[in-house]
């Protein structure tokens, strides 16, 4: 499952979008409160993330899901792209920084390259 965690709606759908059109099974939402009242963290494989959002940011939500322990890759999608920025997400976990506006191919292969790796150190 791919969950898309943006505040923005016309990018929370055009997200859905891309990912049914790659054949990914994907849910969104709002904001992360949103998404940590609704999903169980061991259930997902991948999460976008924007940073800036109203309510928890996106670094509040990977220094949760650090405390957490969660072993859940998140590629983090903002418009504020700076070396602090990718640096600090990459810290708390992130997996791959984008900035908007998104090329879909490189997000769809990034999430692919992301899951390939994460299957094979299951193994």
């Amino acid at each position: 499952m791919i969950y898309i965690i943006d505040d923005d709606e016309s990018i929370r759908r055009a997200f859905m979008i891309l990912m049914q059109s790659a054949d990914f099974d994907a849910q969104a939402f709002s904001s992360p409160e949103n998404f940590f009242e609704s999903v169980s963290l061991t259930d997902h494989d991948c999460i976008i993330l924007d940073l800036r959002m109203t309510g928890m940011s996106g670094f509040d939500f990977l220094q949760k899901l650090s405390s957490q322990k969660a072993k859940t890759l998140v590629i983090v999608v903002s418009a504020f792209d700076d070396a602090q920025s990718r640096a600090r997400a990459h810290g708390l976990g992130a997996v791959s920084f984008f900035r908007k506006p998104v090329d879909g191919n490189a997000l769809i292969d990034t999430i692919n390259w992301a899951l390939e790796g994460k299957r094979a150190s299951a193994i």
